[in-house]
């Protein structure tokens, strides 16, 4: 290896703490970047909700297309609210989380209830003694196998993508997320928190039903929120469930190199990486969780180094949805039919 090539060696494995200090200068939000970054996302959203309402009061039922950037903007606008629960988007604590708690109500998410469940993803992510909150239930193949053949028919439907893409997100938006379960011992914030979000939202869509009418309400903001909800459960789990993640036994686990090899760079393409607010950088977003989204390019830009870590593509995050089991011995996630084949050849 020449010594330009040393140069710009990234710093991995063991080194991988040294970006920490590295992306430090990233930290810091822009204020009047912050405002525009949610307007432009507010705005359209509520534009194409309307006109998708438009449209079919007026019978032009085409129009029900336009649920279809609505919901990539209401997507969006859970990012932003992400942001605000890592104190990220305004960098002030109140405003950030006033900002989150009034965002929960379009997104459905109670604010306090996720932003200390996501904390905890974040603290734990790529841990295996420490998996069940705020993450996608991973089993190993030893754990797996133990189970009887009730307990693998139900971690098969789990894991199916009808179940993980389509009823998961559904229940978790519309029904988990109404109740904090497993914060018991968190205090009393979470469930005031989710009871006050409950109001607002009970509010809001009643107030929404007096203006245009139960059947369009139901027509066109259940899409919505259902398309935005698969969408957004889709980015979790390529970010984490791909083959070459990192998951180690609390002994061996470090945060730098769980976070910069435990999570993925899912590649989009512009206009998607747009509107999913870079959460494709995600090994960068786990390492600095407190760099606002839009300052993420920059990282890339001045790194690219980083770019190559992890690095999984439109098309190759589908072949993620067969990776479904921890294998320990080889270090990787496998499907449930080369788990199967190990035991036979075992």
């Amino acid at each position: 290896m020449n010594a330009h090539a040393r140069a710009i060696e990234p710093p991995l494995h063991d080194d991988a703490g040294a970006w920490l200090k590295i992306l430090a200068k990233y930290r810091q939000p822009r204020p009047a970047r912050s405002v525009f970054e949610l307007l432009v996302t507010v705005l359209p959203l509520a534009a194409f909700w309307a006109g998708a309402y438009i449209s079919i009061a007026y019978g032009f039922w085409l129009g029900l297309i336009l649920v279809l950037p609505a919901a990539a903007f209401l997507l969006r606008l859970f990012m932003i609210q992400h942001d605000c629960g890592h104190g990220s988007f305004f960098a002030r604590r109140q405003l950030d989380t006033w900002t989150g708690r009034t965002l929960g109500v379009l997104t459905l998410t109670p604010y306090d209830y996720w932003r200390r469940a996501h904390a905890a993803h974040h603290a734990s992510a790529g841990n295996l003694d420490e998996r069940g909150v705020g993450d996608i239930t991973t089993l190993t193949v030893a754990e797996y196998q133990a189970l009887n053949w009730s307990g693998r028919l139900g971690y098969r439907l789990y894991r199916h993508p009808l179940v993980m893409f389509g009823i998961g997100p559904t229940w978790l938006f519309l029904f988990k997320h109404r109740l904090p379960f497993g914060m018991m011992t968190s205090g009393a914030l979470p469930w005031v928190s989710t009871m006050a979000t409950n109001l607002a939202i009970a509010v809001l869509a009643a107030l929404l039903i007096w203006a245009v009418g139960l059947v369009p309400f139901l027509v066109v903001h259940l899409p919505v929120v259902l398309l935005a909800a698969a969408a957004g459960v889709w980015l979790f789990y390529v970010q984490h469930q791909f083959e070459e993640t990192h998951w180690s036994k609390t002994d061996d686990w470090q945060f730098p190199e769980a976070a910069l090899h435990g999570a993925s760079h899912y590649d989009l393409p512009l206009v998607l990486r747009w509107l999913t607010g870079n959460i494709g950088v995600h090994h960068v977003h786990h390492l600095s969780s407190r760099i606002p989204y839009y300052r993420l390019p920059e990282v890339l830009r001045d790194h690219p180094e980083l770019a190559g870590i992890g690095r999984i593509t439109l098309l190759q995050s589908l072949h993620c949805v067969r990776l479904v089991l921890w294998d320990e011995k080889i270090g990787k996630l496998v499907s449930f039919r080369d788990a199967a084949k190990t035991a036979t050849r075992g």
